[in-house]
Parts: C-alpha cells; sequence; structure tokens
C-alpha cells in the first residue's frame, strides 16, 4: 500500500509530454545497378580489335586485287555462270522436296516394301558422295546406251538413246536432285513426327478424311520444324552445286575455274567473285527463311518475332534515351 502510494504522481504536478513519434521517411526509387562483368568486356574489345584488323586487311592488302575484282564481278560471262546456277538449283531443289515429301511419307507407311525401299534410298545416297554421284551419271552411257519403255522383262514400246537425253544439265539437275530428296526425306519425316500425337487422335475423332487431315492440320505444324532444317539444306544445294564443273557444266564455280585458268594472274579476285556471289545467294535463302519461320510462328507464339530493321530501330532508340538519361545527371 505504501509502494503505491509512493510511486503515484503528486498532486499538481503536470504529466510528462509524450515522446515524439518519428515520421515515416519518403520511399525514394533506388537504381537497381546491373552486375558488372570486365571479363565481357575485355573480350568484346579483342574481338573488336582482331575484326578491325581484318578489315583493314581485306581493304590494304595488294594480294587481293581488288580493282581487278571490280572488274570480274558483273562480267557476262560470270553472270552467265551465275544464271544456270540458280537453275540448277532451282530445279533440284523442287523435285528433291518433292522426291523427300514422297520417300518421307514411304517410310511412315504401313507397307513394308515402301518402309524397306525407302530407308534403302535414303541409306544409299546419304552414304555416297556426291560427287561420286555426278560422275557416274555423266558416265551412265557406259552402262546403258538407250533406254526403254513397255512392259517389264517384256517388249519394249518406246527406246530413247541416253546419250541425247543426259545433257549436261539433265546430268546436273537429276545428280543433285537425287542426292537433295534422300537428306529432304528425313527433314521432313523428323518435322511430321514432331507434330503432337494428339493432334492426329482429335483429327481422327472429328472423322476428317486422311489427306485433310495431313494437308490442313499435321502440314502446317510440321513445317514449323521443316522449313528452318530444309533451308540449310538449301543452302548445301546452292554450294553443292560447284561440283557440276566436274560434268562439264559451266556455272558460277566453272565460270570462275576457266577465267582462272585464261588469266592465272586473277585466280584470287575471280575466287573472291565467286565467294561474294555465294554469300548473296544464301543471305537472300536466309532472308526468306526468317519470314517463312515467322508465318507459320503464328499460331505457336503470342508474339511474332521483331523483324531485323525493327531490332535496329528499337536498339537506336533504347541507345538514345540511355544517353539523354546520363547527359541528364
Amino acid at each position: 500500500m505504501s509502494e503505491s502510494l509512493g510511486s503515484a504522481v503528486p498532486l499538481g504536478t503536470a504529466e510528462p509530454p509524450p515522446a515524439p513519434v518519428a515520421e515515416p521517411r519518403p520511399h525514394v526509387a533506388q537504381r537497381v545497378r546491373p552486375l558488372r562483368r570486365p571479363g565481357r568486356w575485355i573480350v568484346s574489345a579483342a574481338v573488336l580489335v582482331l575484326v578491325a584488323q581484318l578489315v583493314h586487311g581485306l581493304a590494304t592488302n595488294p594480294f587481293f586485287q581488288w580493282d581487278r575484282f571490280q572488274y570480274w564481278f558483273l562480267r557476262p560471262t560470270i553472270l552467265d555462270g551465275l544464271l544456270i546456277t540458280l537453275e540448277v538449283t532451282l530445279y533440284s531443289a523442287l523435285s528433291g522436296l518433292l522426291g523427300g515429301v514422297l520417300l518421307a511419307l514411304a517410310r511412315l507407311s504401313r507397307s513394308p516394301v515402301l518402309r524397306a525401299v525407302s530407308w534403302v534410298y535414303i541409306w544409299l545416297f546419304r552414304s555416297v558422295p556426291l560427287i561420286v554421284v555426278l560422275l557416274f551419271l555423266y558416265n551412265f552411257s557406259a552402262l546403258y546406251r538407250t533406254l526403254s519403255l513397255g512392259v517389264p522383262f517384256g517388249p519394249a514400246f518406246l527406246t530413247f538413246d541416253e546419250s541425247r537425253l543426259a545433257t549436261d544439265m539433265a546430268v546436273a539437275v537429276v545428280g543433285l536432285s537425287l542426292n537433295e530428296a534422300a537428306y529432304a526425306a528425313e527433314v521432313v519425316r523428323g518435322g511430321i513426327l514432331s507434330v503432337d500425337q494428339g493432334q492426329h487422335e482429335a483429327a481422327a475423332a472429328l472423322g476428317l478424311p486422311k489427306g485433310y487431315q495431313f494437308t490442313r492440320i499435321v502440314l502446317p505444324q510440321a513445317l514449323r520444324s521443316i522449313v528452318p532444317n530444309y533451308v540449310n539444306q538449301l543452302i548445301g544445294l546452292i554450294k553443292g552445286t560447284s561440283l557440276v564443273f566436274y560434268v562439264s557444266l559451266l556455272d558460277l564455280f566453272g565460270s570462275v575455274q576457266s577465267m582462272g585458268s585464261t588469266y592465272p594472274g586473277d585466280i584470287v579476285p575471280l575466287l573472291l567473285v565467286a565467294t561474294v556471289w555465294y554469300l548473296i545467294l544464301t543471305s537472300v535463302v536466309s532472308v526468306v527463311q526468317f519470314h517463312v519461320e515467322r508465318y507459320y510462328a503464328r499460331g505457336a507464339l503470342r508474339t511474332l518475332p521483331p523483324t531485323p530493321l525493327r531490332r535496329l530501330r528499337t536498339g537506336l532508340r533504347d541507345l538514345r534515351a540511355r544517353i539523354r538519361k546520363e547527359a541528364a545527371r
């Protein structure tokens, strides 16, 4: 009782003021600084130095003879060879893709005969070098002088002279098409197998015909996998046309080789001419590949990938905004 009275506040004395409450500090946005990576900057600087040295060497080395390169680049002989290269590539790509689709469907069929024949064809032409196929077809008339159509193991109704049919262009297109069909078959088969099995079952459940299922449901989805792989084959086909020079067809590489033997002092600039033209052709194919992939990606991606021009514009806009922000500080 005494302790409680002693601890009480005496009458007439004022109570102590309450302790001041600290006001909350306003929220200040802090910039998150990215992790510094000096190794990346060092490697990037080293790569830029090497690229600059390479460009400087190409521009200043007199051995490349850029004046002769400019002279040969648009010569009629080179352009004629380039036209032959384009023709051989076009015919071989179309016929090779058609043959590849048929071979892929044969490998996926339920017929053991079709599966076996398709497998043997693909195995054979993927094993034999292309130059061997071209040389074999070029000398095919030594084995079969005439070709005939008629009853199997019976009389012939039509007979053809093989030497007249086997022109240089025909030998090149047939040889490249046979080789291309073997690789295209595996590309098409892989694209078809990449489609989810549920898509096949859903199409069958709707009662759609087999042909409609393939053309409208399976093939559009398979093309997302087929296009990039087959474009790689097409780029290889463009470079593979350089081998038709060995069957006496003067394509781009054949024209360069012919002019190089006539003008031995211009071998290096002529090889550079062929290199630049092959780079142009493959670059055009790559641009077409990008737009075709972008078209078939509409059903798989929410947002389509930006074009290279749009990426460049976005990068320049971000760079300007960053420079202005740094200047404002």
